[in-house]
């Protein structure tokens, strides 16, 4: 019968298996020094080794002449636990076996001891899928089980699992098996069977089973079937039902082009001839990591190891293409891919993924925005001329009717001020910049009144208004809200045109003094026409209601006031 290649080449000893060297080490020292645990948790991805591993554990231990650790695969302990009749070593599936029942049944036997070997060993798989109760009839077994019994347990999640078993079990956390070693292990069963392959075909292989090596198998043992001769890149591709390379090529040129015309043809071209969306997003999706190695990295050619003639296709496709671009894409579809899951029509979901990927003009994202600037400088640098316009802001008095910045003054009309404001300027522009000195650029102050000189008084009407002005400055300058927050509960008066803020506490006092603050209020109180200003510190006393009463007993004195 034929075996499959995971399991005609499964790791028969501990030096066969691909990479977990630090559970290996572990589980090797813990032979050699006879410190076997009772319970052990192998948790991990799926196809990284953990049953595997659990089975070549199990045959060690019991094991009469171990080499290197490993089971020797010749004593009597060894040939009888070949046999898979053989009782001492349990293979159970906890998704089938999963009820109380089973776990009971488990407690009863594993006070039995072993016949072939020195332990018992029970290899619980996927044990996250037991329930409440069967976790709770094994609870008391686990922790004190038979000297002769030992537990491994596995599973792809273990945070399913109940805190009172983990804390009972030796956890071993398996790894993703690199790239490299995937590579080598693929290379090696095709050696061992007689198959020729191209090193690109392996390196697509590998890329699929994304870290596990049953996945990695399984690929390698359909492709091997495929193909007749030599296994080349295009049978890979065309074994896992991958979109023509040569055509996903070119929708992602187009859509980093933003060609978006292009790219939506060639996608309604690939889907017309029964690719699925699915697949197709996919295959995207590779091509841009591609893309993105290459682009960022120094060791991109032995990082995605392709063809020569791919490789240099890919190149080309990233010349004008910068990180950002290919990450705001990439990120696009991504999004693309996991809103498939809930939607009726994948392939509108995938088109107007591709419309808005190449359409960064419409996009208001960060990344599409920093797209358009690099785009921008890159023309710039190259010698277009690039037409920025500027709208100037016009700054007028109430008395003067506003009139459009575009308008042409009249020879009679007084000159209108023209104030550009910081955060109007681009960060580039095909003209030279203006000088400092040509153009005045002010903080914005909205609603301000005109300025006056410092040597005009003030009229009583006037130094009502000053300080409303100034409060309403800070709360519509939301660079200085803290500001607004430290000033809107002070009072305030007039000593002559001297403007003087008073506060009652001693912490606004030292926050407003700084040399930051007190030259923006500085700034502020000059729009407003006040030159001169002071912030006084002044003592607690009596009330707001009690000074209004002082007040108006001295406005009116001679006269009977009543309080009721």
């Amino acid at each position: 019968m034929y075996l499959a290649f995971y399991r005609t080449f499964r790791p028969a000893n501990f030096d066969e298996v691909v990479r977990q060297e630090h559970i290996v080490r572990i589980l090797k020292n813990q032979i050699e020094s006879d410190k076997v645990g009772h319970a052990y948790l192998f948790c991990g991805p799926r196809g990284t080794g953990k049953t595997t591993l659990a089975k070549i554990f199990a045959r060690a231990i019991n094991c009469e002449h171990p080499v290197n650790a490993s089971p020797c695969g010749k004593c009597a302990a060894c040939r009888a636990l070949a046999d898979g009749s053989n009782l001492d070593i349990s293979e159970i599936d906890a998704a089938s076996n999963n009820g109380v029942d089973e776990m009971r049944d488990l407690r009863e036997k594993v006070q039995y001891p072993p016949v072939a070997g020195k332990y018992k060993v029970y290899i619980i798989d996927e044990v996250h899928m037991l329930t409440q109760s069967a976790f709770n009839a094994v609870l008391k077994t686990l922790e004190e089980p038979p000297r002769h019994a030992v537990f491994i347990l596995a599973t792809t999640e273990p945070q399913k699992i109940p805190a009172t078993i983990l804390s009972r079990c030796m956890r071993f956390d398996f790894k993703l098996i690199p790239q490299h070693d995937l590579e080598s292990l693929i290379k090696s069963v095709f050696e061992k069977t007689g198959k020729e392959y191209e090193d690109a075909a392996v390196a697509a292989i590998a890329r699929a089973g994304a870290g596990s090596a049953r996945d990695s198998l399984s690929i390698a043992d359909m492709c091997a079937s495929y193909s007749q001769g030599k296994l080349t890149y295009a049978d890979v591709n065309a074994v896992l039902g991958s979109a023509e390379w040569a055509k996903v090529a070119h929708i992602c040129g187009c859509i980093l082009n933003e060609d978006s015309s292009a790219a939506l043809s060639a996608v309604e071209e690939i889907l017309a001839t029964g690719k699925g969306v699915g697949v197709l997003i996919k295959d995207m999706l590779s091509f841009l990591n591609d893309c993105t190695i290459i682009k960022v990295c120094k060791t991109a050619r032995e990082i995605v190891n392709l063809p020569d003639e791919t490789y240099k296709i890919i190149e080309e496709t990233v010349q004008n293409a910068d990180g950002h671009k290919l990450l705001r894409v990439t990120e696009i579809l991504s999004k693309a891919e996991t809103d498939m899951r809930y939607s009726l029509s994948g392939r509108i979901t995938l088109e107007t993924a591709v419309l808005k990927a190449s359409m960064p003009q419409i996009d208001y994202d960060i990344d599409a925005i920093i797209g358009k600037i690099n785009a921008l400088e890159r023309k710039i640098s190259e010698g277009v001329t690039v037409a920025v316009t500027q709208t100037p802001v016009v700054q007028h008095t109430k008395s003067e009717p506003a009139k459009p910045a575009a308008q042409p003054a009249q020879p009679t009309a007084p000159a209108k001020k023209i104030v550009l404001m910081e955060d109007d300027f681009v960060p580039f522009a095909a003209e030279p910049p203006v000088k400092k000195e040509e153009v005045a650029v002010q903080p914005r102050i909205f609603d301000s009144m005109p300025a006056k000189p410092a040597a005009e008084s003030f009229g009583s009407a006037d130094k009502g208004k000053i300080f409303a002005k100034f409060i309403k400055s800070l709360r519509t300058t939301h660079k200085n809200a803290v500001l607004f927050t430290l000033c809107m509960d002070m009072d305030h008066t007039f000593e002559g045109d001297k403007l003087i803020l008073l506060t009652e506490s001693e912490a606004v006092l030292k926050s407003l003094s700084r040399a930051d603050n007190m030259k923006f209020i500085s700034e502020v109180l000059l729009e407003l026409g006040v030159a001169d200003f002071e912030i006084r510190f002044r003592q607690r006393g009596e009330s707001g209601y009690e000074k209004a009463l002082r007040e108006l007993k001295s406005n009116f004195d001679g006269t009977d006031i009543e309080i009721k």
